[in-house]
């Protein structure tokens, strides 16, 4: 269980990456299996919590003891390691039903940063907050949608009174909620756009991501408009 603990100091839940909060009695078992230099190492590297993390890294580390077994041993053993990352997709707004992740999906530079809405094998991501920006294109081109500036919604009235929703594994994240959320342009202590989810969950690797963006009415939404939605937070990654 113990295995290579070469990755664990940086961590302040280490116990829970190897079952401290778990299987005690297997821990125990194996310490005095140990030689005692042995011993020492690996007890100092449980107990070094070091600086106390700050910001999505903190609140990933609460999550360490519901993480699959297979990223809790690469994070043990150094081979996963904490990213912060922003998995984002831009999608037209064309109806009053908008999903921001699809499973046609494919990962394109300036378009999306993720295929077919999963994450890829060994990444599990901790969702801290959410961003929706909104802006209109010069026209339907590839190019020029990567070109679009992408703003707050506050002149965006017909999006800014529409929900949103998250759900990952079919579970909600984030139940239907007015984005009336992102209007922070009042705001100074956060992002433009940006809404801090006071209820932080988790994405595993290879599970559908859905959020969805639903109008009551297209009323006043010019052509070519586009919807950001970024979803910000902590990754593992090699």
């Amino acid at each position: 269980m113990l295995g290579i603990l070469d990755g664990i100091e940086e961590y302040n839940n280490a116990g829970a990456l190897i079952g401290l909060d778990g299987d005690e009695g297997e821990l125990l078992g194996a310490l005095k299996r140990m030689n005692p230099v042995k011993r020492q190492r690996t007890m100092n590297k449980l107990a070094n919590t070091g600086a106390p993390s700050r910001g999505s890294r903190a609140e990933m580390e609460k999550f360490f003891g519901e993480l699959p077994a297979h990223i809790k041993e690469g994070l043990a053993n150094g081979g996963l390691r904490l990213a912060d990352m922003t998995i984002y997709s831009i999608k037209p707004v064309t109806s009053k039903t908008i999903k921001m992740f699809e499973t046609q999906d494919d990962k394109e530079i300036g378009l999306r940063n993720v295929s077919n809405a999963k994450l890829p094998k060994n990444q599990a991501f901790m969702v801290s907050g959410i961003y929706l920006l909104a802006g209109v294109s010069a026209d339907a081109t590839k190019d020029k949608i990567i070109a679009t500036e992408f703003k707050g919604l506050e002149n965006f009235n017909a999006l800014a009174n529409g929900e949103f929703s998250l759900k990952s594994n079919k579970k909600q994240i984030v139940p239907e909620t007015s984005n009336a959320v992102f209007k922070t342009a009042a705001y100074h202590q956060v992002p433009i756009g940006y809404y801090k989810l006071a209820n932080p969950r988790l994405i595993e690797d290879d599970i559908l991501i859905e959020m969805t963006i639903e109008l009551g009415s297209m009323d006043g939404v010019a052509a070519n408009t586009y919807i950001f939605a970024g979803l910000h937070g902590t990754v593992t990654t090699p």
